[in-house]
């Protein structure tokens, strides 16, 4: 079995780089597993399981979710001074 593992430092924060190839997973603590289900050019397809109670996103709508909570908390605060 051949593997590739890289540390990378992004947005100040460690980042471990693996590479998988179609139905390959990564298993991150006990309870999730991430699968990569299909490459295509410059997409890759991934598959995610986890307990129901473990958000999961993608960062565009994580972001969103968070601006919109923010907003909501600011009103809440000028309402309720």
């Amino acid at each position: 079995m051949q593997w590739t593992t890289h540390l990378f430092l992004t947005e100040g924060k460690a980042m471990l780089v693996l590479t998988r190839k179609v139905g390959e997973s990564i298993i991150i603590g006990d309870c999730i597993t991430v699968t990569i289900t299909a490459v295509d050019g410059g997409k890759v397809r991934v598959g995610i399981s986890a307990p129901p109670e473990i958000r999961v996103d993608r960062e565009e709508i994580h972001r969103a979710r968070c601006e919109f909570s923010n907003v909501e908390h600011r009103s809440a605060e000028l309402v309720h001074g």
